[in-house]
């Protein structure tokens, strides 16, 4: 397998920081971006800087210039970014009336418009070379939009909407859009939970208070019982890098716990899709 040149984002913990180690043993040249290096992740930075074919970046992704430095940080020393990992991503529980504007703005830069400015980045090289691979790290909450999740569901509905027309578009111009779906995972994202700005909307659902609650205990009892491991997850994007360009699924789901229902309502869609592309004169696309 020959080497690739692969940047990946939010490789400060979770998947991305074992997702960056599991690639780069690989011997891939890994560029891992976290914001603050020089700061609060300077220990983090500093750790992973250590590991073999691993440079870090420093790269804050709701900021353009900086997005853009990275990638031509990237092309100048290897002439080309092979794969793209859009990894990191912001969480948002609660009553959704609660978020304002604002909120929902700042939760869409990181897990939608982030994405999509460095998708327009490494594209043009991507294409140039007619290889490429590019893989979106959603969840099964951009699947099923649940209750008290809603702003965080709708990111995510989001990044699959741009993700699921560009491995369409793409693929026969030899570049793939790959998405990898996880489930509950005990990774430092789930314990770094936004919630809305606005509060003064939150004693007129009295009637439904406790549901949040609810969720939250259930989603502790999923990792308590299940224990499921978020190497999982940097194995699936590891598998995707290996698999031959054409023949990577759409869609993979990684979630031991209610990941069978993710599947099938991805099947579902595998089933149909072809048929919408069909109506609209695009049946060509499909095969």
């Amino acid at each position: 397998m020959s080497k690739k040149v692969v940047l990946i984002t939010g490789t400060n913990s979770g998947f991305g920081w074992l997702t960056a180690q599991s690639v780069a043993a690989l011997g891939h040249k890994v560029y891992a971006t976290m914001r603050d290096i020089n700061g609060k992740n300077a220990d983090k930075a500093k750790a992973l800087a250590q590991v073999e074919n691993i440079t870090v970046l420093d790269v804050s992704l709701t900021d353009n210039a900086s997005l853009k430095n990275a990638v031509d940080t990237i092309i100048a020393a290897g002439g080309t970014i092979d794969v793209l990992v859009n990894n990191a991503g912001v969480t948002m529980f609660g009553i959704a009336e609660s978020a304002t504007a604002e909120d929902v703005q700042r939760i869409f830069d990181v897990n939608v418009f982030a994405p999509w400015k460095l998708m327009k980045l490494v594209l043009p090289f991507m294409r140039k070379q007619s290889d490429g691979l590019i893989i979106n790290v959603s969840s099964g909450f951009g699947t099923f939009s649940f209750p008290f999740s809603v702003v965080y569901s709708a990111s995510k509905f989001g990044l699959e909407g741009l993700s699921e027309g560009l491995h369409y578009e793409l693929r026969s111009l030899g570049v793939d859009i790959a998405i990898v779906q996880p489930g509950t995972f005990p990774t430092e994202m789930s314990q770094k939970v936004q919630f809305g700005s606005d509060t003064s909307i939150v004693g007129d659902y009295s009637a439904i208070a406790e549901f949040p609650d609810k969720m939250f205990a259930a989603i502790g009892q999923i990792i308590e019982s299940v224990k499921p491991d978020p190497q999982n997850v940097a194995d699936a994007v590891v598998n995707l890098i290996n698999l031959p360009k054409g023949q990577r699924p759409l869609r993979t789901v990684v979630d031991p716990s209610t990941g069978e229902i993710v599947q099938r309502a991805n099947d579902a869609v595998n089933v149909e899709y072809p048929k919408v592309l069909a109506a609209f004169g695009l049946e060509e696309l499909a095969k």
